[in-house]
């Protein structure tokens, strides 16, 4: 059987098994077919030495893209092994690169008041245009529940409800989770509805709903406006400083892991990271001794 028809039998087995969402689909078909044709079409067959061919040629990819790589075929050659394909799961010539995971890019809380300032004038303008109140709930919604971009753009015409503080959201890897909606991002979404024309989604855009990338643009475009620089800002960005924000409130992690919808608790923990002045200042302020020392003063 040739490597594209065992590619395609892999990953049907990750879309109906293992529950993988479609981007991530797209990735491994992306770097299984990479890796055949570097193989000759061999892939599924290959010895050591084509497995060291082929991590050969990813030399000049960052550490992040060879485990990624690595990992897609890992995972392949364990589907051939399970299936009895191949005798043998040759996956353990693949390289481990060791990768640290990069804090994610946040805003501080300016630079998201500035982003706010600049739709409050929008919103200030008589008439206010309908593009302004769909901005405003799509912003509102990415900063004040943290929904992925995929989610938000994909979002149902009655996914929002006046009277309930939370929707309901299938999101990655097709999980369900509970995702609370605060007063102001109802109070947007039910602005724009009022301007919605027919048809099932919350954000239209001809036949079908507003792409991620032009809700990136619009996202970078609004950060141009309020002067922070847009390279710094994005939909994903927003997400994180929605994360980052809560934690200094004195969110709950595992609260926090529901919300955001991740897997594992891990993921969640990148979001920990605080500057070493506010743990100074968590010290000298929350410490039990603290409280000892004004007690004996």
């Amino acid at each position: 059987m040739s490597d594209a028809a065992l590619i395609d039998r892999f990953l049907e087995m990750m879309a109906a098994e293992a529950g993988a969402a479609r981007n991530t689909v797209a990735a491994y078909r992306s770097d299984l077919m990479l890796a055949s044709a570097v193989a000759g079409g061999r892939l599924a067959e290959a010895d050591v030495a084509l497995i060291g061919a082929v991590a050969h040629d990813w030399r000049d990819l960052s550490a992040s893209t060879v485990a990624r790589k690595a990992a897609a075929l890992r995972r392949f050659f364990g589907f051939l092994a399970e299936e009895g394909l191949r005798a043998d799961d040759p996956s353990a010539a693949l390289p481990r690169p060791g990768t640290r995971r990069a804090l994610p890019k946040t805003l501080d809380h300016d630079a998201v008041d500035r982003i706010f300032a600049a739709i409050a004038a929008r919103l200030s303008r008589d008439p206010v245009a309908p593009a302004d109140l769909r901005l405003a709930a799509l912003v509102e919604l990415l900063y004040g529940s943290g929904l992925r971009a995929s989610e938000l753009v994909s979002l149902p015409r009655a996914a929002v409800r006046p009277d309930q503080p939370f929707l309901i959201l299938r999101g990655k890897g097709d999980k369900e989770r509970l995702v609370p909606i605060s007063d102001r991002a109802r109070a947007a979404v039910a602005a724009w509805r009022a301007h919605l024309p027919e048809g099932a989604w919350l954000f239209p855009s001809g036949k079908a709903h507003l792409s991620r990338i032009r809700l990136y643009q619009l996202v970078k475009a609004l950060a141009a406006e309020a002067g922070v620089p847009p390279e710094r800002v994005s939909p994903h960005v927003l997400r994180h400083a929605f994360a980052t924000h809560l934690l200094e409130g004195g969110a709950d992690l595992r609260a926090l892991q529901a919300m955001l919808g991740h897997s594992d608790i891990a993921t969640t923990e990148i979001y920990t990271h605080v500057d070493a002045s506010r743990l100074v200042e968590l010290v000298n302020t929350r410490h039990p001794l603290v409280d000892a020392r004004r007690r004996a003063d």
